[in-house]
């Protein structure tokens, strides 16, 4: 396993050949999962949780707080992705059975956001390895913009599509550091006492076994 990501201090914006190996050992098939990336490198492929990592979903706000924390008080964190309005942190295989029960016995863990946890038995969907192309815009579309009305340009942000999932950090060695339940639970209790919002409830709840896509 490869040392802690301060000790690199540097982050992937793209998963690298490295990354995707490791990504692939997840499956039961990685020979497949490879196969499906060499032909689609933008297709975003569900993978079983529970042997090469297990993954924690944060509302996106408390999440980025949490990688913060991690990154300026703490060791870094391994792979990051930002999915459906979420931060998924890729953590060590068994984190997602021991973090609830550690912060159920922690004073201000209460205070976190609910978490949803993935472990052995859930899957996750993980983003491309690398972001769609856009593509240019169509012609005149710029001559067109303009006349729109602040009302219909409203109107189309409203009805304007999830932003796609993406990588913050990501993999990029066929072993990368990923961090324990114990420092996940150091930075969301820090992370909550910083916001210092106790939204009260349940801190964690059960996952469904598989994270929507």
């Amino acid at each position: 396993m490869s040392r802690p990501p301060q000790d690199s201090l540097h982050t992937a914006a793209f998963v690298t050949p490295a990354g995707a190996d490791w990504l692939a050992s997840a499956s039961a098939s990685p020979r497949g999962v490879q196969a499906l990336w060499a032909q689609s490198p933008t297709a975003a492929v569900t993978l079983p949780c529970g042997t090469a990592f297990d993954v924690i979903s944060m509302d996106a706000l408390f999440g980025r707080q949490v990688v913060s924390r991690l990154w300026s008080d703490g060791p870094g964190t391994g792979p990051v992705a930002a999915q459906g309005g979420r931060v998924m942190l890729f953590a060590v295989p068994g984190a997602a059975q021991r973090l609830p029960a550690l912060l159920g016995w922690e004073e201000w863990g209460a205070a976190a956001p609910p978490l949803l946890c993935y472990g052995r038995g859930d899957a996750v969907t993980v983003p491309p390895l690398f972001p769609p192309d856009p593509g240019p815009p169509p012609p005149g579309a710029a001559e067109h913009a303009a006349p729109e009305s602040a009302a219909r340009e409203s109107t189309a942000r409203e009805s304007a599509p999830a932003p796609s999932p993406r990588w913050l950090v990501a993999p990029d060695v066929r072993a990368p550091w990923l961090p324990g339940p114990e420092v996940l639970l150091w930075a969301c209790v820090r992370a909550a006492r910083a916001t210092g919002d106790n939204l009260g409830g349940t801190a964690v709840t059960s996952a469904p076994a598989m994270f929507p896509g």
